[in-house]
């Protein structure tokens, strides 16, 4: 089969400054990677460009065997998943938790159609997925933010994706939220008829046992990327973070020790 995605030699700058430089990554399918690094080191820079909100100046971007310049993106992003705190403020509020999964079927924020029974029945297994079904009819206004990024994960979910990009989803929440997210992250690792996912995040303690690769960025290059435990390493983080960082192992877990 294809590569989900593959990147060729990307580059993009702005006002002289190379944002990312010569950026190149394959994705195939049952792979599911994290892409850490610092602030300003280029990261959603870089999902923006597999989403086709950004174009890049030089590069290729290829998903699921099309390359971006030669086929419809919109037809594309159909097959691309985004859960992204951009989203938060988009949802309409009086939208209920499963108006917002649904609305996912439609690439749309609000139903502005009528559902049909395949529609509900897809909905209710992801609520379900997510252990939303007690807040499944609770207002999107009125939900806390945990529960609002499950809605817009099970949004993106909605659509069955063959991508799945997850923009730091876990920044903000409380420990509770966070490990109730990972969990589900975990459980779509493990399905073989899952998307592969590109999970966005600053910590390492966010990533899922279940994830297999990784990528560190910094200053909007490639410091290494491979296989999760060979490049999340002490040596690797400390220098995309400029300060000395002890990465530990724990139950599949990965944690990082400043000093």
């Amino acid at each position: 089969m294809n590569p989900v995605l593959t990147l060729d030699h990307i580059f993009i700058s702005r006002s002289g400054r190379d944002i990312l430089s010569d950026i190149s990554l394959t994705v195939d399918h049952g792979e599911h990677w994290a892409v850490l690094g610092p602030n300003g080191s280029g990261k959603t820079t870089l999902m923006n460009i597999i989403t086709a909100y950004l174009w890049p100046m030089e590069g290729t971007v290829t998903v699921l065997g099309d390359r971006y310049g030669a086929v419809d993106i919109r037809e594309k992003r159909r097959h691309i998943g985004l859960v992204s705190s951009a989203l938060f403020e988009r949802v309409p509020p009086r939208e209920t938790l499963l108006d917002v999964v649904i609305s996912g079927r439609y690439a749309s924020l609000g139903i502005y159609g009528e559902p049909d029974p395949y529609d509900f029945e897809k909905a209710g297994e992801i609520v379900s997925f997510l252990h939303c079904e007690s807040i499944k009819h609770n207002p999107y206004g009125a939900l806390s933010f945990g529960e609002r990024q499950r809605a817009l994960i099970g949004r993106a979910l909605m659509a069955v994706p063959q991508l799945l990009i997850l923009d730091e989803p876990c920044e903000g929440l409380d420990m509770n939220a966070r490990e109730l997210i990972l969990n589900r992250l975990d459980a779509l690792a493990a399905d073989p008829a899952g998307p592969a996912m590109l999970l966005v995040t600053h910590r390492v303690e966010e990533i899922p046992p279940g994830f297999t690769h990784a990528l560190i960025l910094k200053d909007g290059r490639i410091l290494a990327s491979g296989l999760k435990h060979e490049v999340i390493t002490s040596g690797n983080l400390s220098a995309a973070m400029e300060i000395n960082i002890e990465v530990m192992h724990r139950n599949g877990r990965l944690y990082a020790v400043v000093g």
